[in-house]
């Protein structure tokens, strides 16, 4: 069982979480719900993978012993990945050489270390294989790519080697079809979603492996959702760039070369894959504090709804200009009319609502706080017909951005710690 928890902007919210408690760090729901299902996988013998360690895997893990404990439930042996948060490292990094510029603007880090929140390396599946070979029931690891956690049994049930690169592709891309969930079974599907039976009780995929690298996507059969054609291939097409060089850490695999089958109701073959070998590098996710934004929302109701919530959105900007309050950007959308399609939106009927969404995002605390309390002033001070300010005025919140870059797969080593209750 795969379970995957950690996206980019995870990292930074746990790194905070762990400065003010150094016992937390990882993915908290994840501990509920070992509670949940650990009986079930010690009676028989499942193994569980997941991410969820965050950057704390060592807590994550005395976490789970401890709920283990609880349960009664004795000889648990939980292998925990290590080495991937470089945080408190980049000092020494940079004095060795080794310069995290960012992998798409090609900016220098010095330009935002003193910024800089969280910094993780995608380790791959080996580090996974060698605490599955160590008799690990459940592997705990912090960030490690989406796809290794389902590379990594297939490594370890078959016996497949490094070099190995047409079957490690293959597991890769089982790895890319599961790694959303649902969205590979039905969910979020762009297609014929009415057809889409029993979304309330949707079912997970489940990849069927084989050593040959042949694998069938599924789901169980007593639930709901769909395993298709189409839902497979347009999950195979989610946050991809070069599809011809899909660059993992454990090997490169070629999407152009994916060959899909209906094999039955809900069974997709996936097969005829082809990898290269692995890149001499790292992907190292980091993120750093970029200031502060403020959402805030109001309704303008029928008649003349959009008219008023344009005539609301400048009589805010005057107000902001008038007080001398500058901001980075300010975005304003009507959500009922072109919130999800921005310029392409054409005239039509008019609406029975209008919802004004204003956002801005800047540098100065004060600034993004004091747009918060010129939202409310336009009830009384604006266009009638105006509801939905119950929530309160809008309030700052940090700004996280996103910083790519490389490095060399030299200069770093995962570590595997495996412990038994």
């Amino acid at each position: 069982m795969m379970m995957d928890y950690l996206a980019e902007v995870t990292m930074s919210i746990m790194q905070k979480q762990r400065r003010k408690d150094p016992s937390l760090g990882y993915a908290r729901d994840l501990i509920p719900l070992m509670e949940r299902i650990l009986p079930v996988i010690t009676k028989k013998n499942i193994c569980v993978i997941t991410n969820g360690g965050g950057v704390n895997p060592i807590a994550c893990r005395d976490a789970i012993f401890r709920v283990a404990e609880k349960l009664g439930i004795k000889g648990l042996k939980i292998g925990v990945v290590v080495g991937d948060d470089i945080l408190d490292s980049l000092d020494d990094l940079a004095a060795k050489g080794i310069a995290l510029d960012n992998m798409e603007t090609r900016e220098k880090l010095s330009g935002v270390r003193d910024r800089v929140m969280s910094a993780n390396i995608y380790f791959g599946a080996w580090p996974i294989v060698d605490a599955l070979q160590q008799g690990a029931q459940v592997v705990i690891t912090g960030r490690t790519t989406d796809t290794g956690l389902t590379l990594a049994p297939m490594i370890h049930e078959f016996g497949w080697k490094q070099d190995d690169w047409d079957k490690l592709a293959a597991g890769t891309v089982a790895g890319h079809i599961l790694e959303c969930g649902g969205q590979a079974s039905g969910g979020n599907f762009s297609g014929d979603w009415r057809a889409v039976p029993d979304l309330a009780h949707i079912g997970f995929p489940i990849a069927e492996a084989k050593p040959s690298g042949e694998i069938v996507i599924t789901k169980h059969e007593n639930t709901g959702g769909l395993v298709s054609l189409q839902t497979v291939k347009e999950q195979l097409l989610y946050e991809i760039g070069d599809p011809a060089r899909y660059i993992t850490p454990d090997c490169v695999a070629d999407f152009t070369t994916i060959q899909l089958a209906d094999d039955g109701k809900n069974r997709v073959k996936v097969f005829g894959v082809k990898g290269k070998p692995s890149t001499e590098s790292f992907k190292v996710s980091m993120s750093y504090l970029d200031g502060y934004t403020a959402v805030g929302t109001l309704t303008y109701a029928w008649p003349d709804a959009l008219d008023k919530a344009k005539a609301a959105d400048q009589i805010l900007r005057t107000r902001l200009a008038d007080i001398g309050l500058e901001f980075e950007e300010v975005r304003t959308e009507y959500v009922g009319h072109n919130s999800c399609h921005g310029p392409l939106v054409k005239d039509f009927a008019e609406p029975n609502e209008v919802v004004l969404r204003v956002g801005v995002r800047g540098k100065d605390y004060k600034a993004v706080e004091r747009f918060g309390m010129e939202l409310a002033p336009l009830i009384l001070t604006g266009p009638p017909a105006v509801t939905g300010f119950a929530g309160g005025r809008p309030k700052p919140s940090e700004v996280i951005a996103y910083w790519p870059a490389l490095m060399t797969k030299e200069a770093v080593r995962p570590h595997v710690v495996v412990e038994t209750l």
